[in-house]
């Protein structure tokens, strides 16, 4: 008889291969009647990371677009509030599509979007409180009474992040919409976020679609970031305004693209004697790199609700795209406040309504209790550096009677205008100011001083330019 001499080497190998093959079939028969774990690993820029991290995942969110997640978004903050004091927390929302009403952030929070996540706005009306107007407004802008909270909100917070890979949040306005032009709500309509009273805010790379009114609602709030935002609705959708920084100080908003049915930003600050009586303006504003697209509205519109004043707005690198004017100020008789030391450059225009646009006429108002003697000053308007092409007239600048519009500058700007312009390019009343460098020939209200000189631009940085990101990352395992 022969024997077969395998060698211990051998049979070790072939031991380990057996353990190997009945570890995967167990695996197999366990895994038969549950989920496999996913695992995500991200990493981002921020003005701070966080010690630790849980998924809506991990409190009972479902995200197949039509199991409610609003309770799973609150509990999930309740419990990471405990956190606040310890490296703070984070909420991360993966793929998937995440029905929820209106929920609240906490301090020290970041609230991240998977790139394939989707948080869809309940249409259910009784996932959305119901807040007081605001002090500086008196009343809602839709209706007397309050407004719904917004879908994403936040107040008497800091250090507070809402972010993503370029995750979405669909309002799914349409709903709202119908309801407002039947005049059929009690209240004004819900942004989707809005964060009020709060301190370093940073709101970036995210789709935002189809809000119900306002995009991005930053109110009574300093050292904000707003980047890498898109936002998207129908250019017919109403009050779907981009980015509104409110009563702020120290704001940036830069890398934006917009496609609205109102003003991409529109610069704010309380709404006659509300506004003068609060008392609180939006200064050291920067607005960068911004693509715009507003058939109806303004790329950047300063007002109308301007009563606690505006000041040291610096505009540079804007495109505009088939928008009904590029830069706008509106303001009327009772706002009071004031609107100056205005600075814009570097714009780029196509296929407008009006290049330029002043009224003192825009007579929207609160309630019948504004003070008729409340007249907004406007003053230092300095914009440079501009081309437009096919525009239907280049300018329409209607200050107030007895309160003139004064210190209007615009050098090197070139417009084009279209096929069917108007006859008179330039409208001018009560306005003061000059200009050097502009085509076409300016109204005798501006006139033009030849090309030696150039408007101001403040060349020195405001303390948003010198915050600094840091560079978090997350390894998150979830069911």
């Amino acid at each position: 008889m022969e024997f077969l001499w395998i060698s211990p080497m051998r049979i070790q190998v072939t031991r380990m291969l057996l353990l190997l093959l009945a570890a995967a079939l167990m695996c197999h028969k366990g895994v038969e009647g549950r989920k496999a774990r996913i695992l995500d690993t991200f990493e981002y820029s921020a003005i701070s990371c966080r010690h630790h991290s849980a998924s809506i995942t991990d409190f009972g969110g479902v995200g197949d677009g039509k199991t409610s997640n609003t309770k799973a978004f609150k509990d999930a903050i309740e419990n990471l509030s405990q956190y606040a004091s310890d490296g703070g927390s984070q909420l991360f929302v993966p793929a998937g599509k995440w029905l929820t009403g209106s929920f609240s952030l906490i301090s020290h929070f970041t609230l991240y979007l998977h790139k394939d996540a989707v948080l869809l706005a309940s249409q259910d009306v009784n996932e959305w409180p119901v807040l007081k107007a605001l002090p500086s407004y008196g009343r809602g802008r839709d209706a007397a009474a309050g407004r719904f909270q917004s879908l994403i909100f936040g107040t008497n917070l800091t250090d507070v992040i809402v972010t993503g890979d370029n995750g979405t949040i669909d309002g799914q306005g349409a709903f709202w919409w119908q309801q407002f032009h039947k005049g059929k709500l009690k209240y004004t309509r819900p942004y989707l976020i809005e964060i009020m009273f709060s301190d370093n805010i940073q709101i970036s790379n995210l789709t935002l679609l189809n809000s119900p009114s306002w995009n991005v609602h930053p109110v009574y709030s300093s050292n904000i970031l707003v980047q890498g935002i898109t936002i998207i609705a129908p250019v017919t959708s109403p009050n779907t305004d981009g980015i509104n920084p409110d009563s702020c100080t120290n704001t940036r908003i830069e890398d934006c693209y917009i496609v609205s049915g109102d003003d991409c930003v529109a610069v704010k600050s309380g709404w006659d004697e509300y506004g003068i009586a609060f008392g609180m303006p939006t200064k050291q504003l920067v607005i960068r790199r911004l693509t715009c697209i507003s058939p109806y509205s303004a790329t950047i519109a300063l007002g109308s609700e301007m009563s606690g004043g505006i000041q040291d707005v610096r505009a540079e690198d804007i495109t505009a795209i088939n928008t009904e004017s590029g830069v706008r100020i509106k303001t009327a008789v009772g706002r009071g406040g004031y609107v100056k030391d205005i600075y814009v450059r570097r714009v780029t225009m196509h296929t407008m309504k009006w290049a330029f646009w002043m009224t003192g006429n825009y007579g929207s108002h609160a309630d019948k209790g504004y003070d008729p003697n409340a007249l907004p000053v406007i003053e230092g308007i300095n914009y440079r550096d501009m081309v437009a092409d096919n525009v239907s007239m280049a300018a329409r600048l209607e200050g107030i009677s007895g309160d003139a519009f004064k210190g209007i500058c615009i050098s090197n700007v070139t417009i084009g205008l279209s096929a069917k312009h108007k006859k008179v390019p330039w409208t001018c009343a009560d306005i003061e100011g000059t200009t050097y460098g502009v085509t076409p020939t300016p109204c005798e209200l501006l006139p033009d001083q030849g090309t030696e000189k150039t408007c101001d631009f403040p060349e020195e940085s405001l303390p948003i330019d010198q915050v600094e990101f840091q560079k978090c990352s997350y390894r998150m395992s979830y069911m």
